[in-house]
């Protein structure tokens, strides 16, 4: 798989920027087929940064009203990797948010 296939979207949540500024962890969400190894060279080779180890989560789906009606949305299941890096590397698209 391409990396740019593998790494769909930053996570930025509360949590997921408590992590970044306390453990230089940050969080992804990646395609469902992808493994530690495929995540690890992909954010690699997509940000030029070194990582030490990748964590992978599965996210199960969940069903949500949509109005006050019995409307009921379910959004898939997706999967989550939280990523840390070494000491001193950062990812610039990161910064400022």
């Amino acid at each position: 798989m391409h990396p740019y296939e593998i790494l769909k979207r930053p996570v930025l949540t509360e949590k997921s920027t408590i992590l970044q500024d306390e453990n230089n962890q940050y969080v992804f969400e990646v395609d469902s087929r992808a493994n530690k190894l495929q995540v690890k060279q992909a954010v690699e080779e997509r940000f030029g940064v070194e990582v030490v180890r990748v964590n992978i989560i599965n996210m199960k789906a969940k069903t949500r009203r949509r109005s006050r009606r019995s409307t009921m949305v379910r959004r898939g299941p997706w999967k989550k990797a939280v990523v840390t890096l070494a000491p001193g590397q950062s990812i610039e698209l990161f910064e400022g948010v």
